[in-house]
């Protein structure tokens, strides 16, 4: 799995972790890789070992200068492309600075995020044409990052599970002349009549989409339909509840046991005022941020977190809340996630209708590893951008309606078609 991994562009850092140029380097971890990233003086972002091939001194103490990352320790240089440019302690005549290759890999930065490749293919494959990469840059919300202390697949998995948002998500009771509906009032969750959703998946060569569907409200002879986004290979987007903003969402492997969740938030229907495009950080709900000390597996861990319970209320559980974790960005999901150990032993389940999606996402994964690894054939999404070029939606329909139909140019971003959602209520 980690080997079909590498043949996809990842979101490695924003760019706001290296504002400017020959700023200080940062480390990063990716693929269970400690590296070193850095933007060089005219602007390019590297990202290498952090080792220099020498003796093994760490790339972090290096000068950013002059369009390179020079090791402190004996002054080896390095460029973006891992070229060796200088070695101002070995004779001018000799030619060693030409045999030293250390592991670069390539970046690309668009809207405020840093991609790289850690891929066998040459030149990398093209980036992924999400809707988040093919806008103007005033149509893009400032990326968010939530650190999960646990396997990327089990972030996934809670991603593509409709069914616990009825619970995990939840208010006790509905808002006084509320309808009995699908939505979500202020921070107090989702209330749904019908706890028990009836999913349908429909496979893609991208990955599958599918729909959970509920009883709209009592007395209506009408459903919602909740329709979720899967892209291989860690690739999100929820249902739509917002008729002029998106998300691409990414569950990216700092290791086995180490996930940061990228939210590539953009809007559909105009510019975002420059103000407004840093938008609204769910860790100022509980806090901020650790102080990460320039640790990558550290790095946006809320201050919420599984050390004091997610600053669980359970006054707020008893009145308020399903669960009385607060409602701050992913951290309900990640309390879960991260309560079933870094890596669950999937053995000790037992899976239920609820859980389709989550059984065909993991078979999905497994085929596609198992083909890669017994003939080295990649899955379409490698090779084919455009696959990605689609939307999540949300709708109601009259009972026996097709939703797949019906919601066919939604789900399309090449369609032009406005977003299909449901207002919160």
């Amino acid at each position: 799995m980690g080997n079909l991994l590498r043949e996809y562009w990842m979101p490695m850092l924003p760019s706001k972790e290296l504002p400017e140029a020959d700023c200080p380097p940062k480390r990063v971890r990716l693929l269970s890789e400690d590296l070193i990233a850095w933007r060089q003086t005219d602007g390019r972002v590297g990202v290498m070992q952090n080792a220099c091939p020498h003796r093994g001194a760490s790339m972090f103490f290096g000068r950013n200068e002059e369009n390179g990352l020079r090791c402190v320790y004996h002054g080896w240089k390095f460029d973006t492309e891992g070229t060796c440019v200088d070695m101002p302690n070995e004779p001018a005549e000799s030619n060693f600075k030409h045999k030293i290759k250390p592991t670069a890999y390539p970046t690309w930065e668009k809207n405020g995020m840093i991609w790289a490749y850690m891929g066998k293919q040459s030149p990398a494959p093209a980036i992924p044409a999400l809707e988040f990469n093919t806008l103007p840059q005033e149509y893009c919300y400032e990326p968010t990052m939530m650190l999960e202390q646990n396997n990327w697949v089990q972030g996934v998995e809670g991603d593509i599970d409709t069914s616990h948002i009825d619970f995990l998500h939840s208010r006790l009771k509905l808002s006084e002349g509320t309808p009995n509906s699908g939505g979500r009032a202020g921070l107090l969750g989702f209330h749904n009549s019908d706890k028990a959703p009836k999913l349908e998946i429909v496979p893609t060569d991208y990955g599958a989409f599918y729909c959970g569907r509920r009883d709209w409200h009592e007395g209506v002879n009408n459903h919602y339909y909740r329709i979720t986004q899967y892209l291989l290979p860690f690739w999100t987007q929820i249902a739509a509840g917002d008729p002029n903003r998106m998300s691409n969402r990414a569950w990216v492997p700092l290791d086995d046991e180490t996930t940061l969740l990228y939210n590539l938030p953009y809007s559909v229907n105009g510019p975002i005022p420059a103000e407004r495009r840093s938008g609204f950080s769910a860790a100022d709900m509980v806090g901020g941020f650790v102080d990460d000390k320039g640790n990558p597996k550290k790095r946006y861990l809320f201050k919420a977190h599984r050390d004091n319970d997610y600053l669980i209320d359970y006054g707020v559980q008893k009145t308020q809340m399903f669960c009385g974790i607060p409602f701050a960005g992913n951290l309900q999901d990640i309390a879960m996630t991260e309560s079933m150990g870094v890596v669950y032993q999937r053995d000790h389940e037992h899976l239920g209708t609820s859980d389709a999606m989550v059984i065909f996402v993991r078979r999905t994964l497994l085929k596609a590893a198992k083909q890669y690894r017994d003939t080295g054939e990649l899955p379409p999404t490698c090779s084919d951008p455009n696959l990605y070029k689609v939307r999540s939606a949300s709708i109601v329909l009259p009972a026996g309606h097709d939703w797949i139909a019906a919601t066919e140019q939604a789900r399309s971003v090449d369609a032009g078609q406005p977003v299909s959602y449901v207002i919160p209520r």
